[in-house]
């Protein structure tokens, strides 16, 4: 099985159970994020990218299933640590290449109007600004 598979099939088990915001099933975010990436190792990495973050998979479990040290490693440092200031989050998103390009491509899918439109008005204007504050760190 391709790892890009791999990828698709793990993210889909491991967020079977959560919704977003918006009470939609979570993994279409992922879904969405991956599909607007070009590279199969950028697409494993974006549908892996919040299954660390937010379930009880960790990297060494991904890769005993058979994803990369490559692609583990960029999920590893797309996972914000509890209590982590976004500065440093955002430096190790930054130190890794692969990291960042889906860390951009998840930023515009979670600001896309689409989205926003389903969140309150407080909740759009917190994010707008935390989205731009990522996107201004990461791209300078």
């Amino acid at each position: 099985m391709k790892e890009l598979e791999v990828a698709q099939m793990l993210a889909t088990w491991a967020h079977r159970n959560q919704v977003d915001k918006a009470g939609r099933p979570y993994i279409l975010h992922p879904e969405r994020v991956a599909a607007s990436l070009s590279s199969d190792v950028e697409k494993a990495v974006a549908w892996l990218h919040d299954v660390i973050e937010d379930t009880e998979i960790n990297a060494q479990d991904m890769m005993k299933l058979g994803i990369s040290f490559k692609v583990a490693k960029a999920v590893t440092a797309l996972t914000h640590l509890p209590g982590e200031p976004n500065v440093t989050y955002w430096a190790r998103i930054k130190e890794n290449p692969l990291a960042l390009v889906v860390k951009l491509a998840d930023i515009a899918d979670n600001s896309s109007k689409e989205r926003m439109a389903a969140l309150d008005d407080e909740t759009q204007e917190r994010l707008t600004l935390k989205y731009a504050k990522a996107v201004e760190f990461l791209t300078r």
